[in-house]
Order: structure tokens, then C-alpha cells, then sequence
């Protein structure tokens, strides 16, 4: 009875390892995707997102409507001259006056604005005494307030370009201050 148990045992175990092996069939795979992904050519069109809008694979890139990136403070100001006479008027610093490190505003101004405006806001920086620019304003000669200061640091305004990219927002409201303590010296 033993050796007929024990013959009966070594021979299921032989048929379950000669059922499981098919050279004509592999195994069945859970995700099969995982194993045997798609090919895809380096930079070329995917029609991974195709949908009937006709953007080619675009729309799935888009960020949805009315969103916008992490980190990034609305500006509500438009770039033409009503959008900087509204800020002139109405655009006022969020920053506390009486907590803004003056120290850093006057290193960021030297870093990014003294080069023109000059490190007294005299208009008379590096780039102008060389003869590169022309006609860059003394401060004390103009009508402005922190908001078009702030504004023109946003988007630019004639030969200056916008330093947004290189300033956040609230270094463009120190600079901003700095510029005015510099009008009113």
C-alpha cells in the first residue's frame, strides 16, 4: 500500500511539471503589457492621445482650463499702457513696509538694474556711460509710483525687457521699494 502511495505521488508530480511545459504555447501572463511593452520610435508621433479635436497627441499634454502653475501668482494688470496706468493708480505692494529688507532690495536692484539705471538710479549705469543705451530715465525726473515700477519689471517697457523670469514676486515689490527709496533720496 506504501509503494503504491508513494509510486501514485512521484507520478502526479511528474505530470504537473510535464502539464505546465509547452514549447508551442508560453505561459499565461497576468499584465502582458508589462512583459512585451510596444516600441516606440524616439521623438516621433504617438497616437496615444489622438481624440476627434485633430490635436495629434497635444491634448494630453494641455493643462485643463483655467489653471495655473504651482508657484505662479496671477498678475492682473494687462501689457499695454491703460494696463500701466492702472497699475501706476492702483497696484500697491503686499509687502509690510516696515519688514522689507532693504539690504537684499539694494542687492538685487545692483544685480539686475544697476547696470543701466545706475547704482543711484541716476540713469547714468555702466551700460550707458559705455554708449550701449541711451536715454534711460533718472528716477527724480519721473512720475511714478511702486505699482508701475513693479509693472514695468513684469512685462518691460521700451529698450528693458521684463525681468520676471529672473525675480519672483516678491523680489519685483522689494525692488520696487528700493526704486522708490531711491527717488525719494
Amino acid at each position: 500500500m506504501k509503494s503504491l502511495l508513494k509510486t501514485a505521488v512521484v507520478l502526479g508530480i511528474l505530470i504537473s511539471f510535464s502539464s505546465c511545459k509547452d514549447n508551442n504555447y508560453p505561459n499565461y501572463q497576468y499584465m502582458p503589457n508589462m512583459y512585451e511593452s510596444v516600441a516606440y520610435e524616439t521623438y516621433s508621433e504617438s497616437t496615444a492621445f489622438n481624440s476627434p479635436t485633430g490635436l495629434h497627441g497635444k491634448e494630453g499634454q494641455l493643462p485643463p482650463d483655467g489653471t495655473i502653475k504651482r508657484g505662479y501668482v496671477p498678475y492682473e494688470f494687462a501689457n499695454t499702457p491703460a494696463g500701466y496706468e492702472a497699475a501706476k493708480l492702483n497696484s500697491k505692494s503686499p509687502l509690510d513696509p516696515a519688514t522689507i529688507d532693504m539690504k537684499k532690495s539694494q542687492e538685487l536692484f545692483e544685480i539686475y538694474c544697476a547696470i543701466c539705471h545706475g547704482n543711484t538710479g541716476d540713469g547714468k549705469g555702466k551700460l550707458v556711460t559705455q554708449g550701449k543705451f541711451l536715454g534711460v530715465p533718472n528716477y527724480k525726473d519721473r512720475q511714478i509710483t511702486e505699482g508701475s515700477v513693479n509693472h514695468v519689471i513684469n512685462f518691460g517697457l521700451n529698450s528693458m525687457g521684463s525681468y520676471a523670469n529672473q525675480l519672483n514676486q516678491t523680489e519685483r515689490w522689494m525692488v520696487a521699494a528700493y526704486v522708490m527709496k531711491l527717488k525719494a533720496q
